[in-house]
């Protein structure tokens, strides 16, 4: 479970975030929109552990990230936590596979090619698993920026502006796909976009 209350950030002193409370069960997904400027980015680095609220706290799986040592709350995030980006962070110099196989490595699970490439032919990428990121359309890049994301078998899956450089087919396409990945391991599932194509396809939303 995913719990939030009473998060406030600020980066001046003056000017201020203050984000509703967020309850979220395991399997659960949640669409947070809002428009630039709102503090979407900061949120979502506020519930990823990058950045600690200026009060408040967060709460996943009956750990509070305020508890945590830096160290600690990396080890955490690199174990439970999934996270897509609006533009996708790929090592250029490495295939599509072992970008998968890099991540396992760096966030301390093992590197199962097995499960690396099968993850990859379920979201229609398994011709690519030999190419680098720049011989990838678009879509495909941010696809592979899914994979990234959930080959850890996370809890929590965060993704930020997913689906904003996309056309409306691609947008579908990426929104189910977050959905199916997330449901396949009972992941909690946060999308926080400005897209307002994408609250039709959520039955929990919040406005920043």
């Amino acid at each position: 479970m995913l719990k939030t209350q009473s998060i406030a950030f600020t980066y001046d002193g003056s000017h201020q975030f203050r984000f509703p409370d967020i309850q979220l069960q395991k399997g659960e997904n949640l669409l947070v929109l809002g428009e630039s400027g709102i503090g979407k980015t900061t949120l979502i680095q506020i519930l990823a552990g990058l950045l600690h609220p200026m009060q408040g706290s967060v709460e996943l799986n009956g750990t509070n990230f305020q508890d945590l040592s830096s160290k600690n709350l990396d080890l955490f995030r690199g174990k439970h936590i999934g996270m897509v980006f609006q533009r996708p962070h790929f090592v250029r110099n490495l295939s599509i596979l072992d970008n998968l196989l890099l991540s396992l490595y760096l966030s301390k699970n093992k590197q199962d090619k097995k499960r690396a490439t099968q993850l990859l032919e379920q979201i229609g990428l398994g011709d690519k698993l030999d190419s680098k990121p720049d011989q990838l359309s678009q879509g495909e890049q941010q696809r592979a920026s899914i994979a990234l994301a959930v080959i850890k078998n996370p809890d929590l899956i965060l993704a930020d502006e997913p689906t904003s450089s996309l056309d409306d087919t691609n947008c579908q396409k990426i929104a189910n796909l977050l959905k199916e990945q997330a449901a396949s391991t009972n992941a909690q599932l946060i999308i926080i976009t400005h897209d307002q194509r994408l609250k039709s396809q959520f039955n929990k939303s919040i406005t920043l």
